[in-house]
């Protein structure tokens, strides 16, 4: 199993708005870009992505960047302040996916993901676009390959 864990690009800072409808600012689309150039040519067979608009915006900057025909899968279960536990028994399923998310979830689903806790979180900036390869169940079973940030 192989799987990309991307946190959206830079977004408008906290305002009038609720969080969800945070947009990416125009340093974000340009994070966004870079590290979807990272993604030409890996064997990506879908793109899930949180409803938040940022998250929705990073996801589609990522499909037109690399030509991806399927649909972008949105789903309640990336959104930021998720349990690690409820993906990864989402994961069961998936293989060679682009995950696209928001802190606090992105740092301790990595973690997660490699140690089977939530004690060891990765950092995550902006952007950053992180590879595990591994077994199902994915829980402690992932292997980083390393997190390139833009």
């Amino acid at each position: 199993m192989k799987l990309w864990v991307l946190r959206h690009g830079e977004a408008e800072p906290y305002g009038s708005r609720p969080d969800s409808e945070r947009a990416l600012t125009l340093r974000g689309r340009e994070e966004v870009l870079r590290s979807a150039a990272e993604l030409i040519g890996q064997p990506i067979t879908a793109i899930y992505a949180s409803p938040y608009l940022r998250a929705q915006q990073t996801a589609q900057l990522v499909r037109d960047a690399l030509g991806f025909e399927p649909n972008i899968r949105t789903v309640e279960w990336l959104t930021p302040d998720n349990r690690p536990q409820a993906v990864s028994e989402q994961l069961v399923s998936v293989d060679n996916a682009l995950l696209v998310s928001h802190n606090p979830l992105v740092g301790n689903l990595l973690g997660y993901l490699q140690h089977g806790h939530l004690q060891e979180p990765e950092t995550v900036k902006t952007a950053g676009l992180a590879e595990l390869e591994g077994d199902l169940p994915p829980a402690g079973a992932m292997k980083l390959k390393g997190i390139k940030h833009p």
